[in-house]
């Protein structure tokens, strides 16, 4: 429990003077909370969901997703100018506008390509992403959310589109990014908020060391070299002869 007042400033330091003091109760007492590693998906969960999507559209939303780290509102507002696929990347506009360029998987790029074969290629201020259904419309969060809830479903999960962005996260940690890295292609102003995807999993930590601790062999008793073993004498002396 926080035992801390959370007000910043003095209570009562624009009182009217011409008026009563008012009673002001303490702030409560909030309690910390354990900070957790955000969910991932696991590589087998992962492939059971991709395998569930329905179409190309999908697939590629989905690919991009976890191999770019964008925002899920970042990547349904793509346009057609902003795909370099000779350099596979795409151009998102991150919070305050500004635009930046992110890599992705050639997977990603390969089901792009199928699903423009289907809905055809969009023009530079056009939106990529269109509803499959009728008359083709911009498509919103709302519309991809109901698509991973269509594979919920059938899972049995609970996945968001969240997720997919932490998963892209920390597989790219685990692959041996670096961490400053990984913040630019997140989009975090802060390195704080990205730290939290490299919080080892503590069956990882005893994993690690029984591989790197346990496995060493002992060392012999006659390995240290002789002018830096102890004298008797020296020895008889320092304990008294005990």
């Amino acid at each position: 429990m926080n035992p801390f007042d959370l007000r910043r400033g003095r209570a009562h330091a624009h009182h009217d003077p011409g008026r009563d003091f008012a009673v002001i109760r303490r702030q409560p007492l909030r309690q910390r909370e354990a900070r957790r590693v955000p969910r991932s998906i696991p590589d087998e969960r992962f492939n059971d969901l991709f395998r569930r999507l329905r179409s190309n559209r999908d697939r590629a939303l989905v690919a991009f997703y976890v191999s770019s780290g964008a925002r899920a509102s970042e990547l349904l507002g793509l346009t057609g100018d902003r795909i370099n696929v000779g350099d596979q990347l795409i151009g998102v506009y991150r919070k305050g506008g500004q635009l930046q360029w992110l890599p992705a998987a050639p997977d990603a790029f390969v089901w792009l390509r199928l699903y423009q074969l289907e809905a055809g290629v969009a023009g530079a201020d056009q939106p990529v992403w269109l509803t499959l259904r009728g008359e083709p419309r911009p498509l919103g969060y709302e519309a991809m959310r109901a698509v991973l809830k269509r594979c919920n479903s059938s899972l049995g999960a609970n996945w968001t589109l969240h997720d997919l962005r932490h998963t892209f996260a920390i597989r790219a940690l685990e692959g041996g990014m670096g961490l400053h890295e990984v913040q630019e292609l997140l989009g975090h102003k802060w390195l704080e908020t990205t730290t939290v995807y490299s919080t080892p999993h503590m069956d990882d930590v005893i994993e690690h060391y029984r591989t790197k601790i346990t496995t060493r062999s002992p060392v012999a008793e006659d390995s240290s070299p002789a002018g830096q073993r102890y004298n008797p004498d020296e020895l008889s002396v320092l304990w008294g002869n005990q």
